[in-house]
Order: structure tokens, then sequence, then C-alpha cells
């Protein structure tokens, strides 16, 4: 995961204020957090193709480990393009930091791509299960890498993780009083949110961890 960077051409999702407001109204425990958090939203920035090879060389390494594995493979190809890194040798991927299972989920993700089996241009008419559907084909990509792309790279607002342990946590211990909390208990709680499924899992992260980032 890393910080976001509020950009001169970034721009929160045009909702979010009208979600922010619904929340208020429908939900106590969102009345109090988003007044607390503050004038933060995900601000969407790179392009999908990137923004999937990140997450899959992310995988099971700590911040700062995924950052400088990120870097070296990054400068291997001349652009972070599918044909590009289709175009690498395994060995100068495993140079890179990869191992062997990553080397071979980033060329998955990169033929998916290539190959045309994702509808990309067409994801911005598509709905949520459609693409979460295509997503989960490819290789290393999870529900949960899935359901953080839908929220932080398309802006998709009515997302609900259930697989995200942060949101089970904070929903445990914002509307529990810190008792488990099962993913049936959080579709209940999350009956208020919607449509803003999305918009209200933010400000639970936030509770738990104050800088905003992406996924």
């Amino acid at each position: 995961m890393a910080a976001i960077k509020k950009t001169a051409e970034a721009t929160p999702p045009d909702y979010w204020a009208e979600a922010c407001k619904h929340l208020t109204k429908r939900d106590r425990v969102m009345r109090r957090l988003i007044p607390q958090v503050g004038d933060v939203a995900p601000y969407p920035r790179g392009d999908a193709f990137s923004t999937l090879a990140r997450s899959i060389v992310g995988q099971q390494v700590s911040v700062a480990s995924a950052q400088r594995v990120w870097d070296q493979f990054a400068a291997l190809p001349r652009s972070m393009t599918p044909r590009s890194v289709l175009k690498l040798k395994v060995d100068d991927m495993r140079a890179a930091g990869l191992s062997a299972r990553k080397v071979e989920y980033l060329v998955d993700l990169a033929l998916h791509f290539d190959s045309g089996q994702l509808h990309v241009k067409q994801w911005g008419q598509m709905d949520d299960a459609a693409i979460v559907a295509e997503l989960v084909a490819i290789r290393g990509i999870s529900r949960w890498t899935a359901d953080m792309f839908l929220i932080f790279h398309l802006a998709r607002p009515n997302v609900l993780p259930l697989d995200d342990t942060t949101l089970i946590q904070g929903i445990s211990r914002h509307y529990f009083s810190g008792d488990p909390v099962s993913r049936s208990d959080a579709r209940e709680v999350a009956e208020a949110w919607k449509p803003w499924c999305s918009v209200a899992s933010w400000y639970i992260w936030r509770s738990l961890a104050p800088l905003p980032v992406d996924y």
C-alpha cells in the first residue's frame, strides 16, 4: 500500500459529498466518524494494468518491500504496458525480487490485457459483478484485490469488501463493542450505508489508520 498523493489533476469522486450527507443522516457511527476523519477522500490515479500489477507485486510483503521490488521491476520494461512486460526475461524479473509465482501472475495479467480478454474500455458501462468476474479469472487476482480495484481505481460507490479484515475489525469496534463480527453482521450494518458502501468502508478504514492509502 502506498500513500495517495493529491495532484493538480486529482479530484475525489463526484459523488463523495452526496454520499457523506446520506451516511451522516442514516448511520449514527458515520455521523461521528465523517467529521472526525475530516476532508479526505480517495483520488483515483494510474492506469488499470499498472494498478493491478502493483497489487500482485505487493501481495504478502511489507509496504517497504513491495515498493522496493516494484521500483526494480518497473525499471525493466521501456514502459509499463502488457506488451512490454511480456517481452521481459523471467530471469530478469526474478532478479528484480519477484518470486516465481509472482512472475507467473504478472505474465498471466499481461496476457489477459494484451489478448483482449478483458473488456477494459467497457468497464465504465459494466456492473461491478461482471468486472469482478473478469478480474478473478486472472491468476493472482483475488476477490479482495478486485474489490479494492473497484473502489480505488474505478471509483465504484457501492462496494462492500467483506474479505477485508480491517473493515471487519472496524465494524466490530464501532458497531459491536469489539465483539466478533460475521459477514452476515457486516451486511446488516451495511444496509444503512447503501448505495454508498465504498464511502462508508473508506471512513471505517480511516478511523483505524488516519493516513489515506490506496490498495
